[in-house]
């Protein structure tokens, strides 16, 4: 089969198309015969060296895919090949075909094609893990996620308002601002103005009640600034550093929770479980187009490198995937 594996860490030019062995399901697992895959920020941490796939994951990157099952693993009882799946993997998903496991995949949602459905599960298994599970958010509350237009923020501003949340968002420059805001949220512009003063005038004072933050570090202190007594606080990524001082206080005034998580090297027990929440409480909701995935530029596979080099730019709103013929 045809892979885009990481020929050597750092930049874009070292994804590599090359040919590799279809990879065989094992006890539990499906083989899919893979129509699109989605690209994620932890794809480019991977290529540049910083993210290694956890024990037993393929070395290829891509962790969403959609596409045929065409062979199943010992075991699997749930799915029949021909179906046609969106699934969340650890790896290789920059391929033409690529193994998943059989709790992890979900039927693609009416009306949304194999394109739309490849954008759907890095993103909204990490939305609902963070914001739901962890984060607590609920309705009427005050939400507030940093990256807006990208494909995380897409996903939470429209989840966060389709179960009753207030949602602000920041992005940068007015498109992506404008973007946010036809989703549902308020948008703050980070490039014009500080997020802590403006969520203090939006909320008259009171604060937000949950943040999800990518930022990390240089955002840590202002987060905390920003959030209402009993706020909390969930870090997905640290694109801005993992590290700074802050001042503890807020936390203790403000009786403050600060989480955070990881996807990738969770047990497929515990993603299972985010799934089968998203099929009760996400999926007819993507059916009746409430929400939707936002895919930005499709790319073929061969040209995985551009894919990248355009989500580096920063120049995309919502997502950006791959095609395989």
């Amino acid at each position: 089969m045809t892979a885009v594996e990481i020929a050597q860490p750092g930049g874009p030019e070292g994804l590599q198309v090359r040919a590799r062995p279809v990879p065989i399901p094992g006890p539990g697992e499906v083989l899919i015969k893979v129509a699109a895959a989605g690209v994620n920020g932890p794809d480019l941490m991977q290529r540049r060296g910083f993210y290694p796939p956890p024990p037993g994951a393929p070395d290829i990157p891509g962790l969403e895919i959609a596409g045929v099952v065409v062979a199943l693993g010992e075991g699997v009882r749930e799915l029949a090949t021909g179906e046609r799946v969106c699934a969340l993997v650890t790896g290789g998903g920059y391929a033409e075909y690529c193994v998943a496991a059989a709790p992890l995949c979900l039927p693609i949602p009416r009306g949304l094609s194999l394109i739309e459905a490849a954008a759907l599960p890095e993103t909204f298994f990490t939305v609902w893990t963070n914001v739901f599970d962890r984060g607590g958010l609920k309705a009427g509350e005050r939400f507030l996620v940093h990256g807006g237009s990208g494909g995380i923020g897409t996903t939470a501003i429209q989840m966060a308002r389709e179960f009753g949340a207030l949602v602000f968002a920041t992005a940068g420059g007015s498109e992506k601002c404008t973007f946010c805001e036809r989703l549902g949220a308020s948008p703050i512009d980070y490039k014009q103005e500080d997020f802590v003063d403006r969520i203090r005038i939006l909320t008259a004072g009171q604060g937000v009640n949950l943040i999800l933050d990518m930022i990390g570090g240089p955002y840590l202190q202002r987060n905390l600034n920003s959030l209402a007594p009993d706020g909390r606080l969930v870090l997905i990524a640290v694109q801005g550093g993992p590290k700074t001082d802050i001042n503890l206080l807020p936390i203790f005034l403000k009786r403050l929770t600060i989480t955070g998580s990881t996807l990738r090297p969770r047990s497929v027990a515990e993603k299972a479980a985010i799934a089968v929440a998203l099929r009760e409480k996400v999926w007819p909701r993507l059916e009746a187009g409430r929400v939707k995935p936002i895919v930005h530029a499709v790319f073929p596979l061969t040209e995985a490198a551009e894919a990248h080099r355009l989500m580096e730019s920063g120049r995309h709103i919502g997502k950006i995937v791959l095609t395989v013929e």
